[in-house]
């Protein structure tokens, strides 16, 4: 009875991420807004009706799927800082990491930071996620602010430098998508971006 019920278990689990992986697929050719309950089920093989047995509305998967972008950027923006020390390092980990995320993952790039769903609130569960992750770095800023001559908080240096990410990735995303980060009008700039805000 209880290996029947792990079983099911694995293949409800494995029937939901399948659902994410193409209603990701979905978001990347038609656009994030563009995901619909009927496209989904047509290339899950399934009737609409059915979906609703792994999700209570179409909200509920964006949520998912906006908590999976957090997961990956977290995970990935932890491996990143393992490998630095000084505060240059730690810059350009981050820089880089918010560029190569948003380059692998459009579609959960667009969810997490532009927010292009009308509609859409992430849920509490999925807050708190990026929620620590804004903690941390808050953390780190405290910890790295001796270094640098500023009056700025330790939030106003992490919202800074969320916002210096977020326009360059937006920008070269925009202009040169194809070029691999820190290549290109807006991606070479990095270096020079770390240097304006170490001054």
């Amino acid at each position: 009875m209880k290996t029947t019920s792990s079983r099911v278990q694995h293949n409800r689990e494995a029937t939901i991420r399948a659902i994410l992986d193409v209603a990701r697929a979905i978001m990347r050719e038609e656009g994030v807004a563009a995901l619909s309950m009927q496209e989904l089920a047509r290339r899950m093989d399934m009737r609409a009706p059915s979906l609703y047995n792994y999700f209570s509305s179409k909200m509920d998967i964006y949520d998912a799927l906006f908590r999976l972008g957090y997961t990956l950027f977290d995970e990935q923006a932890v491996k990143h800082l393992e490998k630095t020390g000084n505060l240059h390092d730690v810059l350009r980990a981050y820089l880089e990491g918010y560029m190569s995320f948003a380059m692998e993952n459009p579609e959960l790039y667009q969810l997490c930071f532009e927010r292009p769903v009308p509609g859409f609130v992430p849920s509490d569960a999925s807050l708190e996620i990026s929620l620590g992750m804004l903690e941390r770095s808050r953390r780190h800023a405290k910890k790295f602010k001796k270094g640098l001559d500023t009056k700025l908080s330790s939030e106003q240096i992490v919202n800074l430098l969320i916002a210096v990410s977020h326009g360059l990735t937006a920008m070269h995303l925009a202009n040169q998508p194809d070029l691999p980060v820190g290549q290109g009008r807006f991606g070479s700039l990095i270096p020079y971006t770390i240097y304006m805000l170490l001054v």
